[in-house]
């Protein structure tokens, strides 16, 4: 019997030992690599997530910096010990141009919010699969008439050569005009003469123009309603447009009078057409640009505007017309009024949300990324809104931007800064007026809702709820006020839609023009 020290077995113990020692070694050389792995793995995940955070702090240090440095300024003495007008004070703290993508765009990245927009993709298909299964049971045969959408946009020869005049006239007459009136500005002996005549001939042609013209059009030739309200939203715009370029270049004339022998700096005629068709109402000589044009996401643009197009023709027929079309409606009693109302709160809501999406997103994108127009900031996150002053600024960029500055801040400029509601109010009713008129144009008939949703709700609305209310109870209220607005507004004009067919007027008096029809045909 061998003694438990003996050389065989002390080897043995030898040779397994070693084994341990070099399976540990393996084991911890396998757990160094995985442990370094990780490490760089981490390492380059820290870099985007710091470089990403850093992008970020730079964006909205860059937008602090632009926004509150400017009249940091401003409010400081000149060299001479003397504070710079108001005037000029009003003047540089304009409105400042960025690049920075749309709010959906960057939403559109996360999978989450990608998904709600799955979601109303795929209703639009079933809209589509539900009109082909009716068509199919009515009438025998798997059949698509958009005979809606055709009447709708018909008569586009007339549209096209209105639009048509309506541009040139824009372009060529404002632009040419300020630059005859900036020649001779600096050398004519009476200065606010000059400035008087020049502004009182150049408003009366753009009465005719831009206000009487593109009306006759519309009366005259009888346009349907998508065809009218391309017309009357192009007069709109137009107007604001030039009046945009003279009010931001009549200050840039006569606050750089020309030296001894040069011509006065005036704007190029090519940064005055950029101007037409950037989705932007205030002027500027240039504009933050893209290096190139994305065309990948001008088709898919273009693919999603009219994709909104047939979604609201679907929601049209399938929840509107079937229930006010003239043989099932009925007479207008209490009961019927808020039946119909409520019916008509899910299309009009998703009606508001189709004109958002197909017109301040897809529309005024599509156009920034082919002229390679880099701010795209045309809305921003105006469903998280908890008040309605918060709302109205933003929901609409495009035209809050020329209100505020051309409307509110110049109330303000010229009563001295004492009547700030008053300010707040004026702006208010123009916007309404403008909307009803775009409206009553656009449908053929007087029907004052949009006035008075905006002009009396609208503005108890923004003093009572504002920006002081923080609490998601408000986005709430914010959210259900807007589902009855739209559930009134649809209800109530394609009542009167319908009973205009139904009832037409009988003469042309003043008091039969502005009552509506659906108040006495039964």
């Amino acid at each position: 019997m061998r003694s438990v020290g003996s050389p065989s077995v002390v080897t043995r113990r030898n040779v397994k030992a070693h084994s341990n020692q070099i399976s540990g070694v393996n084991d911890n050389s396998v757990q160094e690599e995985d442990l370094k792995l990780w490490q760089k793995h981490a390492q380059e995940l820290k870099v985007k997530v710091l470089e990403q955070v850093q992008d970020q702090l730079s964006d909205l240090l860059d937008k602090a910096l632009i926004e509150n440095v400017p009249p940091f300024y401003q409010k400081q003495p000149a060299a001479n010990g003397t504070h710079p007008s108001s005037r000029s004070q009003r003047m540089d703290d304009g409105k400042v141009f960025m690049a920075r993508p749309s709010v959906l765009d960057e939403l559109f990245e996360i999978s989450h919010i990608r998904t709600i927009y799955h979601m109303f993709i795929a209703v639009l298909l079933i809209f589509f699969l539900s009109t082909l299964t009716v068509d199919y049971i009515d009438q025998g045969r798997l059949v698509l008439e958009f005979d809606l959408l055709f009447y709708a946009f018909g008569n586009l020869g007339t549209v096209t050569w209105a639009w048509i005049i309506m541009f040139a006239y824009t372009l060529l007459v404002p632009y040419y005009a300020m630059r005859l009136w900036g020649s001779l500005y600096h050398t004519f002996p009476s200065k606010l003469g000059l400035s008087l005549s020049t502004g009182l001939l150049l408003s009366a042609v753009q009465i005719c123009v831009l206000g009487e013209f593109p009306v006759h059009v519309v009366v005259q030739y009888q346009l349907p309603p998508a065809s009218r309200f391309i017309v009357i939203l192009e007069q709109i715009r137009f107007v604001m447009k030039s009046y945009s370029f003279i009010r931001e270049t009549a200050p840039l004339v006569m606050n750089n009078p020309p030296k001894e022998g040069e011509n006065p700096r005036f704007p190029t005629l090519s940064s005055y057409l950029y101007f037409l068709f950037c989705p932007t109402l205030i002027y500027r000589e240039s504009y933050p640009r893209n290096s190139h044009i994305r065309w990948n996401y001008v088709f898919v643009t273009v693919g999603m505007i009219f994709g909104c197009l047939f979604y609201g023709y679907f929601v049209l027929v399938r929840l509107c017309v079937p229930v006010f079309r003239p043989e099932t409606n009925q007479p207008f009693t209490k009961r019927s009024m808020v039946l119909a109302v409520f019916n008509s709160i899910l299309p009009g809501i998703m009606l508001l949300l189709l004109c958002f999406f197909a017109f301040l997103h897809c529309w005024l994108n599509l156009f920034a990324e082919l002229l390679q127009f880099a701010d795209r900031m045309f809305y921003k996150d105006w469903w998280n809104s908890t008040s309605f002053t918060n709302y109205y600024r933003t929901w609409n960029v495009v035209v809050h931007d020329w209100l505020f500055y051309y409307g509110y801040r110049d109330f303000l400029w010229l009563s001295k800064r004492k009547f700030r509601t008053a300010a707040m109010l004026s702006v208010f009713i123009v916007s309404a007026i403008v909307h009803e008129y775009a409206l009553s144009m656009g449908f053929g008939f007087f029907y004052p809702v949009m006035f008075c949703l905006f002009a009396v709700f609208g503005v108890v609305f923004n003093f009572t709820l504002n920006d002081k209310r923080q609490s998601p109870v408000f986005n709430v209220i914010m959210w259900a006020c807007l589902f009855v607005g739209q559930g009134v507004q649809v209800c109530l004009y394609c009542q009167e839609w319908y009973a205009q067919t139904r009832c037409p007027r009988t003469g042309n008096s003043f008091l039969e023009l502005v009552t509506p029809r659906s108040w006495s045909c039964n």
